[in-house]
């Protein structure tokens, strides 16, 4: 053979197996389409008489819709389904450009199953349920999970799977940030609504944002992720510059105040005093993503505590829902006062006995080093957590279980006229969760208590 036949040969068969690769690599599982993915419901007005829902489609869907109809036995709810069209918005990252869609149902009734789904008018989701909230107070119970942060696809899908399955009938599901790791990275965002799936269509989210769903800072400042107010669709009722991310609302009798504890700690402190001043709900829930009170190791987050609990001592606040620490801890209604360090109950510095309730905890597999505090009641290292909280007229009751589904820790709050709280301690008689403890190092100074977000994409 000669020498050009044989180099003839050879690129003919290069360019064979290269089409061949071509077709067997695997296809980016994160790509948009013109099917709709990433449906998602969630709030931004009175859960009562609506709600909201997002999803996401390639750009070559130029108007999505919605349809809605009540929930009834029998197939076919297009027949009398009512269609409305969505808001887009185009969301660029470093892999795609999507169009992201969202709808707010208005005009619901209050304890309704209705169902929807959403598309473009040829392409559809499956249709999917929801039931508002009744106008009164009403039992329900609801899901929170710390950070799912990592491992988002392969290790966090079985705990909100289990969380879900172990309260199949929750109100919905509340997330104190670090739902990813990078703030701006796609794939991430599309392993952590994988790993939910359906559920997101069917409970709605309530989220607030950690330090990893900061994006780097611009010149106009602090910077959410890109994906965050185009994934989900939140009240605008927080401070101003904080839209979507410092919010309230009201469920079935619970005033839930979501915080953003990545900036803005003063501004939102006077809101924060005037909805709670405003407030008439017997209950009032917090969910920020820096605890008050570190159960990381070498963690302080000195001057927030300074700057938000004397507001959630002086409305008593009945329960306080964080993340960040990559551990858990669950105080009694006793804590160190505002002042001090995170531990420190010395000189000057007195215990609040207000009535709160202060939870950490970790729903990813991402772990740290467990801070003990002996004003814990329950504490945990190298454990993922989701947690399931009842509310029945004047009783609060708390579950936190494990990955494997076994009950770590638990307690009942009973409201009492005129005075605090009464707490109830339900503690399974079960070892605590803890490695031996490591020589302590100094506490991290108030500057740098805030993780600070990375910029690797």
């Amino acid at each position: 053979m000669s020498r050009l036949a044989t180099f003839t040969l050879l690129a003919c068969l290069l360019q064979q197996h290269t089409h061949i690769l071509a077709q067997t690599a695997d296809p980016d599982p994160w790509q948009p389409t013109s099917r709709p993915d990433r449906v998602i419901l969630t709030w931004s007005d009175d859960p009562t008489a609506t709600q909201s829902v997002t999803w996401r489609t390639s750009v070559a869907v130029t108007q999505g819709i919605a349809e809605i109809a009540p929930a009834e036995p029998g197939p076919n709810p297009e027949k009398v389904a009512t269609q409305l069209n969505a808001t887009m918005e185009v969301l660029e990252t470093t892999s795609s450009t999507a169009h992201c869609h969202s709808v707010t149902f208005t005009g619901l009734k209050p304890a309704t199953r209705y169902t929807y789904r959403v598309g473009d008018g040829k392409t559809w989701s499956e249709w999917f349920q929801f039931r508002t909230a009744a106008a009164e107070p009403a039992p329900f119970s609801f899901i929170y999970f710390g950070d799912a942060q990592t491992d988002l696809r392969s290790q966090w899908s079985r705990v909100i799977r289990g969380a879900a399955l172990e309260a199949p009938k929750a109100a919905f599901m509340l997330h104190a940030g670090d739902l990813i790791n990078r703030a701006e990275s796609d794939s991430e965002w599309g392993e952590w609504f994988a790993a939910g799936g359906w559920l997101n269509g069917m409970l709605p989210s309530i989220p607030v944002p950690g330090n990893h769903e900061q994006a780097p800072a611009d010149e106009n400042g602090p910077q959410l992720s890109r994906h965050w107010r185009r994934s989900f669709t939140l009240p605008e009722n927080g401070p101003e510059k904080l839209q979507e991310s410092c919010y309230t609302l009201v469920y079935q009798g619970v005033r839930i105040v979501a915080l953003n504890s990545n900036e803005r700690q003063q501004e939102q402190a006077a809101w924060l005093d005037q909805v709670l001043t405003d407030n008439k709900e017997p209950w009032v829930i917090c969910c920020f993503h820096h605890p008050l009170f570190s159960t990381g190791a070498n963690r302080d987050n000195r001057a927030l505590r300074e700057t938000w609990k004397p507001i959630l001592d002086k409305h008593r606040v009945d329960l306080v829902l964080q993340g960040h620490d990559h551990t858990y801890g669950r105080t009694g209604l006793e804590t160190p006062a505002a002042g001090g360090t995170n531990a420190d109950t010395g000189a000057g510095v007195r215990d609040a006995f207000t009535g709160t309730v202060y939870v950490v905890s970790v729903s990813g597999p991402k772990m740290y080093r467990l801070q003990r505090h002996p004003f814990m009641r329950r504490q945990a290292e190298n454990t993922q957590l989701f947690q399931i909280i009842h509310v029945n007229g004047n009783q609060l009751s708390f579950e936190a279980f494990t990955a494997a589904g076994e009950l770590y820790d638990a307690f009942t709050l009973t409201k009492q006229p005129g005075a605090i709280n009464l707490l109830e301690d339900r503690i399974p008689d079960t070892p605590e969760r803890l490695r031996p403890p490591v020589q302590a190092e100094p506490a991290k100074k108030a500057s740098e208590a805030f993780e600070k977000p990375t910029t690797k994409q």
